[in-house]
C-alpha cells in the first residue's frame, strides 16, 4: 500500500477530466434519449429563465460538445467556466432551495454540484499549470 494509489499526479487529472467529462454529457444524453428538454424548457419558463427552451438546448449542446473537448483536453481551462456556469445556474434555480444532500438525507440538493464545481476548480488550475500538455511535468 506504500505506493497507493498507484497513479501519478498527472495521471489522475487525467482520470479527473475525462470522469467529469462523462459526467456532464450523460445528464446532456439522457436529457436527448427520454425527450426531457422541452419539459426542463417550461420549467425553466416558469421561473422567468426567458427563451428556457433555447437554453436548455445550450446546455445540451454545451455538455456534449464541451465534454467531448474536455475528455481530450482542448483548452480544459476555459471550457470549465462554461461548466462552472451550468453548475452554478443549477445550484441557484433548482438545488440550494433543496438543501445541501442529494440522496440519503435529502433530495436533489447543493452537494453534487459543488462537489462537480471543486473538480472544475482543479481541472482548470492542472490547464493553466500545463498537467494536460504532452511531455509537460
Amino acid at each position: 500500500m506504500r505506493n497507493f494509489p498507484f497513479l501519478s499526479l498527472q495521471h489522475s487529472l487525467i482520470i479527473l477530466r475525462v470522469a467529469t467529462a462523462i459526467f456532464f454529457m450523460a445528464h446532456a444524453i439522457v436529457r436527448l434519449v427520454i425527450g426531457n428538454i422541452p419539459g426542463f424548457g417550461a420549467f425553466l419558463d416558469a421561473r422567468g429563465i426567458p427563451f428556457g427552451l433555447a437554453v436548455v438546448w445550450a446546455i445540451t449542446a454545451y455538455e456534449i460538445i464541451g465534454g467531448v473537448l474536455l475528455a481530450f483536453g482542448w483548452q480544459a481551462r476555459w471550457l470549465t467556466i462554461g461548466f462552472q456556469a451550468i453548475c452554478w445556474g443549477g445550484i441557484v434555480i433548482i438545488h440550494a432551495k433543496l438543501g445541501w444532500f442529494v440522496g440519503e438525507h435529502g433530495t436533489g440538493g447543493v452537494e453534487y454540484s459543488l462537489c462537480l464545481s471543486v473538480a472544475l476548480l482543479v481541472l482548470a488550475a492542472a490547464d493553466r499549470e500545463g498537467f494536460f500538455v504532452a511531455n509537460k511535468k
